[in-house]
């Protein structure tokens, strides 16, 4: 199942995109994408009503925006430097456990609403990314049951103003939580859509440019560990977005360092999740 979000910013109702890609209103379910829904067995429940009620749902016209695709989690926990690749254009070490941060929930944004480069900055970086959507309460989880713990998957950039998170006292939570800076669709894909999330192409282009294109193949630390290393620190609640880290071929690699600019065009997408386009506005 692939589950939206649509509508105006903040007054968006829930949806759900079909394989043919029909967007469906199930509004009429009366539940939105939220803590409660994920943790209360809703996908299951909504794939039921949906046998009985999907012909009755309205269709949503393609013009119709799209929104985040879930209501905002309780946190954004960021992997860092998860691509061995990535590690070395940035001039760190590979890691030797993940890289945690985390990224404001004020920071999400629909899949193609514009991206808004920040008051003062100058190094305002993309970053394509799988994130995991937690389904069910996890703390203290193995890894061989990490997966039992996710709802789906999602596509996003986490975009990065890199002024802000490495050289004001390298605090990367001022660098990654922006407003607009987690783009985050167009739709979940419910774990069952993606059979091997380690095994995903991602890509993201620039005014048309090829910047990044790799595989979660390259990832130091898959899917199952990062929810299993994550829940030993702190509790994973239903709808929480882990951001698994981003592939080599962001700007602060390329030389000399490329940063985005007002008027740039940003594209982006992974395999069986999407794509998603935000244009770079400079703030006003």
């Amino acid at each position: 199942m692939k589950l939206i979000r649509f509508g105006t910013a903040g007054n968006e109702k829930p949806g759900i995109q079909l394989d043919n890609g029909t967007k469906l209103d199930i509004s009429a379910f009366g539940s939105d994408y939220n803590e409660a829904f994920f943790g209360d067995g809703g996908i299951e429940k909504l794939s039921t009503w949906l046998e009985t009620n999907q012909d009755s749902c309205p269709k949503i016209e393609d013009h119709v925006r799209l929104g985040v695709p879930l209501t905002r989690p309780s946190k954004i926990v960021c992997v860092g430097l998860n691509y061995a690749q990535h590690a070395a254009e940035s001039g760190m070490d590979i890691p030797k456990e993940p890289v945690l941060f985390f990224k404001a929930t004020s920071a999400l944004t629909g899949p193609n609403d514009d991206i808004i480069i920040p008051k003062g900055s100058t190094k305002t970086d993309w970053e394509v990314e799988l994130a995991i959507v937690i389904g069910k309460k996890a703390s203290y989880v193995d890894e061989a049951d990490a997966l039992n713990h996710v709802a789906g998957y999602v596509l996003h950039n986490d975009v990065s103003e890199r002024a802000f998170q490495l050289e004001r006292s390298g605090q990367w939570v001022k660098g990654k939580s922006c407003d607009t800076f987690a783009p985050v669709g167009p739709f979940i894909a419910t774990k069952n859509e993606i059979e091997n999330p380690n095994n995903l192409n991602l890509w993201l282009k620039l005014n048309g440019e090829m910047m990044q294109n790799s595989s979660t193949s390259d990832f130091i630390f898959n899917v199952q560990h990062v929810v299993s290393h994550i829940s030993q620190f702190m509790t994973l609640l239903p709808g929480d977005i882990i951001s698994t880290g981003t592939p080599f071929g962001v700007g602060l690699g390329l030389t000399p360092p490329t940063y985005l600019k007002d008027g740039d065009i940003v594209e982006l997408g992974i395999d069986g999740l999407g794509t998603s386009k935000q244009h770079v506005k400079a703030y006003s």
